[in-house]
C-alpha cells in the first residue's frame, strides 16, 4: 500500500491526464506521462501513447449524458495505473519516479482544472499588467476582478 502522499500524487496523476484530454496541454502531458511509466523503453512508451489516445478520444467522444461518468472512470483508471506503477517499484526507485512524476504535472498539468487555452499562452503565478500613457492590453480571463487603479502621487509622476 502506498503512503499517503504517493498516493495523492497518483490521485493528481489521474486527474491531470483527464483534465488535459483535448486541451493544448494535451500533447505535453501526454508524451512526458508516456515516458514516465516506460522508463526508458520505446516500445512501452509507444503502448502508453496510444493507451492516452483512447483515453482522450473516450473523453471527447462521450455523450453529454455520460461525460461526468467517463471522466471518473478514466480518472479512477489512471489514478490506479500510477498506484500500481509506484508500487511495483523499489523504495529508491519510487522515491525518483514520484520525484519526476511530481515535476511533469508542474510543468505539463493544466492549474486548477483550467484549461490550457489553445490560442495563447496559460500564466501560473503572479502576473502585473500595466497601461501607460493611454495605452490598453486586452487579456481574456476567468474569475478575474478589474478595477481602476488609484492615479499617481506627484513623486510617481
Amino acid at each position: 500500500m502506498l503512503a499517503e502522499g504517493l498516493a495523492a500524487l497518483a490521485a493528481a496523476g489521474g486527474a491531470a491526464v483527464v483534465q488535459a484530454a483535448g486541451t493544448s496541454a494535451w500533447q505535453g502531458l501526454q508524451q512526458a506521462v508516456a515516458q514516465w511509466f516506460a522508463r526508458g523503453d520505446g516500445a512501452r512508451q509507444r503502448v502508453e501513447l496510444e493507451r492516452l489516445d483512447r483515453s482522450a478520444a473516450a473523453l471527447e467522444t462521450a455523450r453529454a449524458d455520460e461525460r461526468a461518468g467517463v471522466r471518473n472512470g478514466q480518472q479512477g483508471a489512471w489514478q490506479a495505473r500510477f498506484e500500481q506503477a509506484l508500487e511495483n517499484l523499489s523504495d529508491s526507485e519510487r522515491e525518483e519516479a514520484a520525484e519526476i512524476l511530481q515535476g511533469l504535472l508542474q510543468r505539463h498539468a493544466p492549474v486548477d482544472g483550467a484549461e490550457t487555452p489553445a490560442d495563447g499562452p496559460m500564466i501560473r503565478g503572479d502576473v502585473s499588467i500595466r497601461a501607460d500613457h493611454g495605452s490598453a492590453a486586452a487579456v481574456q480571463m476567468r474569475d478575474v476582478t478589474v478595477g481602476i487603479p488609484p492615479q499617481p502621487g506627484p513623486q510617481q509622476g
